[in-house]
């Protein structure tokens, strides 16, 4: 087991999204901008799913990690930290799912 947190892989990300090392994969990403790096998510999201439904487990974990640093990139380029986002998530579970789900704006209305 790791202590590996999602805080540590914030710090790094933002480390290297800022840095100018040519060999930097996370600032060629940042460098692209955030259209490219929110494909990049999506490409990674639908891998996940692939291999949630038809492959191992070692393949799903590693599609999981590609899945979170794509998301990490993506929150740092909008400056959304990584609190923000568990703050959310402990708001909600806060009740039960249905009711949190309940109270959300419809989003077909707009």
């Amino acid at each position: 087991m790791t202590d590996f947190t999602l805080a540590d892989l914030e710090t790094i990300v933002a480390a290297r999204a800022t840095s100018d090392d040519a060999g930097s994969y996370t600032a060629s990403l940042a460098a692209k901008g955030i259209a490219h790096v929110a494909k990049k998510l999506g490409e990674e999201a639908t891998e996940t799913v692939i291999a949630a439904v038809s492959q191992d487990d070692a393949r799903v974990t590693s599609e999981a990690a590609d899945l979170l640093y794509h998301l990490l990139v993506t929150l740092h380029l909008r400056h959304v930290p990584v609190s923000a986002v568990m703050a959310e998530l402990g708001r909600r579970t806060a009740q039960t799912g249905l009711q949190e789900k309940a109270g959300r704006p419809d989003s077909s209305a707009g």
